[in-house]
């Protein structure tokens, strides 16, 4: 049981003082603007946007100014914010065959239609510091040559094995129910697919890392490769109940990525290759993949394999992706605590009374003797 105790409003008060100034730092150093960090900090703005649920870059710039950084912290803001607005509807399912693709790339096909598109990425860099970016200059960059157009739409690699019907099948669930929204019900489990993936598209990047690295170090019964990663904007559509018909609201920039891993088969299905799938906003290819090894993972018991690794137990995975319910359980231990503690020291100090009086008496008639 957890005592509430209400502190000193003076005291906190004057850490809210304290943390304004030293949220600002330096008052001679520029401060920064929410357009420096949404243009400049693209990377920690989507995973703001990715884990909090919520689509507003100049948001999670604000979120990450105002948590010195901290994504964490971010990401509560964010999904705190979030809580306070109307919900109109669903929007339509979004159809990433036909985004319009800056980035895009696969490991199973070298050549494909379309071609391979290396696009923005660190992957060919040389992890060696660029001195030259921490010189301030006022210079505007040179426009660069225009890029030769791009196909308008790029077939998604993981079709080209399901036309040869090499790759499983997915078919939406008997009726096509709507997906569960797990931001207004609560996990249950056996969890379906959508609320795997959506507690997926929430969940903390390392955690999921350290899972998707675990898989491929031998925790896990599957290789993955990579079937496809793009990066690029997709539409949005919703349907207007007064209209019937769908109106483009905007774009979204996304990243996907679809693994694709053997499958052995069973009785009743044969050899063939099963997907995995990731889903996140903005430019996060880490998150994506590592989203879509875990996906594949969570899998294992739908097609008949053994469930032993972390990776593959989905209550697991799911109750401890996320890292604001972590967050808050782990620095919840920050708060007084001064009678719980009081009650274990007061066990500890009986259990070694009571272990003290048992050897005295134990020795008592040796000294008799």
């Amino acid at each position: 049981m957890y005592v509430a105790v209400k502190g000193g409003e003076a005291a906190i008060l004057a850490s809210y003082d304290l943390l304004a100034e030293t949220r600002r730092g330096n008052p001679s150093v520029p401060e920064l603007r929410l357009a420096q960090i949404r243009e400049q900090m693209g990377t920690a703005v989507a995973r703001v946007m990715s884990e909090g649920s919520l689509y507003d870059a100049d948001l999670a710039a604000l979120a990450l100014k105002q948590a010195q950084g901290d994504a964490v912290e971010a990401i509560f803001l964010l999904r705190a914010f979030r809580t306070t607005l109307a919900r109109f509807g669903s929007s339509e399912p979004l159809d990433t065959s036909t985004m319009r693709v800056r980035r895009r790339v696969s490991a199973t096909y070298k050549d494909l239609p379309g071609g391979q598109v290396l696009g923005p990425t660190y992957d060919y860099t040389h992890r060696l510091f660029d001195f030259t970016l921490g010189e301030e200059s006022a210079a505007t960059p040179e426009a660069r040559p225009a890029d030769a157009p791009l196909d308008a739409v790029m077939a998604r690699v993981p079709d080209i094995l399901g036309q040869e019907g090499l790759l499983e099948v997915e078919q939406p669930a008997a009726g096509d129910p709507a997906p569960t929204d797990i931001t207004r019900d609560s996990l249950s489990f056996p969890a379906g697919r959508d609320v795997r993936l959506q507690t997926l598209a929430r969940g903390d990047e390392g955690f999921l890392l350290g899972l998707a690295y675990s898989v491929q170090r031998g925790f896990g019964h599957n290789h993955p490769f990579v079937g496809e990663i793009r990066l690029g904007e997709v539409a949005v559509e919703f349907t207007p109940e007064e209209l019937g018909f769908p109106v483009d609201l905007g774009d979204l920039t996304l990243t996907e990525c679809q693994m694709v891993n053997q499958f052995a088969g069973s009785k009743h299905v044969p050899p063939q290759f099963t997907r995995g799938y990731g889903l996140s906003f903005g430019h996060a290819e880490r998150k994506a993949m590592a989203m879509s090894i875990v996906d594949r993972s969570l899998k294992a018991r739908a097609l008949g394999e053994e469930v032993v690794y972390p990776a593959q137990q989905e209550e697991f995975v799911l109750y401890h992706s996320d890292n604001v319910e972590a967050a808050g359980f782990v620095e919840h231990l920050k708060l007084p605590h001064y009678v719980d503690f009081q009650a274990e020291l007061e066990l500890i100090r009986r259990i070694r009374a009571e272990r003290a009086a048992h050897a005295q008496g134990a020795t008592m008639p040796e000294a008799a003797e």
